[in-house]
């Protein structure tokens, strides 16, 4: 059975970085999607907001062990709104 390749868009939020569980951290969000299609509409519409920074494309799952970091998961699924559009 071939395993089914997952796309994942990273970025750090500016807004979230800092304070509530992110206090003294950098918060890493990175979305999980199933193709390359919602992948890039994702990182279309994350280079268009303001408190996103380093917004990166990448088709391994990415990994922040490094302390500094507070990573939120998320789903293409899970995402809505502006993060959507076409």
């Amino acid at each position: 059975m071939k395993k089914e390749r997952k796309y994942y868009i990273t970025m750090t939020d500016k807004f979230m970085s800092g304070w509530g569980d992110a206090v003294g951290k950098i918060n890493k969000l990175v979305i999980e999607c199933e193709n390359p299609d919602q992948a890039f509409l994702i990182e279309k519409n994350a280079r268009k907001r303001y408190e996103m920074k380093y917004v990166n494309f990448c088709t391994t799952k990415p990994s922040y062990p490094n302390s500094h970091y507070l990573t939120s998961w998320k789903s293409f699924a899970d995402m809505g709104g502006p993060w959507i559009q076409a």
